[in-house]
């Protein structure tokens, strides 16, 4: 799931209106091992969710894990058009576990319902250049909002597939794919998502600095059709103050088969949006939500990548998507850099959903508050280092997430991103 997806959407808006998307990128390559990156990603996680008045199943699910991802991206060979590489190796070790607290999605879980002490996974891809415009052909991560890897674990998911993202109009970033599996985040088995086909096409445009919005089109295979759509406006009061509007929208209808299928058996055909509001005056950042499901079936995700869904009520816990569902969040963030700390940040937020069709009822509500405190390290030997705590405390009076009234979930991340190239 995904929390607020303004960040994605400027990195998108940053790379269609660098200066890059003139000049080419190719003719400015420096050559194959010249440009390459190598870089290591160790996370440390401790996972806590407690259930609370389950009484017919597990209670507690409590586990620790240590996680490496590796990245090496070689550069572009000089040329008309310029070949690469780019390879991924992640391993994850088991720290603390227990046969009664498994199943936080950290680690796989053998026969015995135990989780394996470690496990690893990679894969690679070639990729090709010309001016602008990039083609990768095997194992990625992908951050479109109609296919998205999931990164909420100790390892990501990787998505095998073809990829093309073009930059070659200043301000637009144009992507089409064709994927053919998807691995699980705490899973080594190849398409272990049992993806078959997935397509996406679409892209980026911004008009202005302040001013971006996004089209996407995507067929998963047997699963569902799909399109996208955003419009994100920031608009500044003076130099400490501001405004930013979001407004993102899927449309879903089942394909094929439908195996995914809404809770009364049904195939989808719905429509999904949601439009916040953020206001900044210096440290402080104030945003409001609205997010609304109408239609047959809840917003349907997981097979086109555990990130699929970029709407503004998509939080820790919950994603406040079933069918006819209605929520609204109050989000407050605190930056202390202003107070001389940077690198201290500091949010919380209270989301409420009403009116969920779910089995056994047409008026479920849930409800779901977060507090997440963030230090990075802004110098010396360890500069980048990150400490930080996620807790998150969700009651439902029917069950509307995975059948669960009372979970409280803690989550102690330790990150530190290492450049070796």
């Amino acid at each position: 799931m995904r929390v607020m997806k303004w960040s994605m959407i400027a990195l998108a808006v940053a790379a269609g209106t660098s200066q890059m998307a003139v000049a080419s990128s190719q003719d400015e390559s420096k050559g194959f091992l010249e440009d390459s990156k190598l870089n290591v990603k160790t996370r440390m996680l401790y996972f806590s969710r407690d259930f609370r008045n389950n009484d017919s199943g597990q209670s507690r699910a409590e586990e620790t894990g240590l996680g490496f991802v590796g990245t090496y991206e070689s550069g572009f060979t000089q040329g008309t058009i310029g070949v690469g590489v780019d390879a991924i190796g992640m391993l994850g070790l088991k720290l603390d576990s227990g046969k009664g607290r498994a199943h936080t999605g950290l680690f796989p879980t053998g026969s015995d319902d135990r989780s394996q002490d470690d496990y690893s996974k990679g894969g690679g891809a070639v990729k090709f250049r010309v001016s602008n415009t990039v083609l990768k052909v095997g194992d990625q991560f992908t951050a479109l909002p109609v296919f998205a890897t999931d990164d909420s674990r100790l390892l990501p998911e990787m998505a095998e597939g073809t990829l093309i993202t073009s930059n070659e109009i200043k301000g637009l970033t144009l992507n089409a794919g064709h994927f053919t599996a998807l691995d699980a985040q705490a899973e080594t088995n190849h398409d272990s998502l049992n993806l078959t086909k997935a397509d996406v096409v679409g892209g980026t445009y911004a008009f202005t600095d302040n001013l971006s919005t996004s089209l996407y089109y995507s067929k998963v295979e047997d699963y569902w059709r799909k399109y996208y759509a955003n419009v994100n406006w920031a608009l500044p009061i003076s130099d400490k103050q501001g405004l930013v509007f979001d407004f993102n929208i899927y449309d879903t209808k089942s394909d094929g088969s439908a195996k995914y299928e809404s809770f009364d058996g049904g195939k989808l055909d719905n429509r999904a949006y949601s439009l916040s509001g953020a206001y900044n005056i210096g440290a402080h950042t104030f945003t409001l939500a609205y997010q609304k499901i109408s239609g047959d079936g809840d917003y349907g995700y997981g097979v086109d990548g555990g990130g699929t869904i970029f709407l503004a009520n998509s939080v820790a816990r919950s994603d406040f998507n079933a069918e006819n569902e209605k929520s609204w969040q109050a989000r407050y963030d605190l930056n202390f850099a202003e107070y001389g700390i940077p690198g201290l940040t500091f949010m919380t937020r209270y989301v409420r959903g009403t009116d969920a069709h779910v089995t056994g009822t047409n008026n479920g509500s849930e409800w779901e508050r977060d507090v997440d405190v963030k230090y990075v390290l802004q110098e010396g030997p360890a500069k980048d280092l990150s400490f930080r705590v996620r807790q998150a405390t969700y009651r439902s009076s029917d069950g509307v997430y995975y059948g669960s009234n009372s979970i409280d979930e803690l989550r102690l991340i330790v990150e530190y991103p290492l450049s070796i190239l």
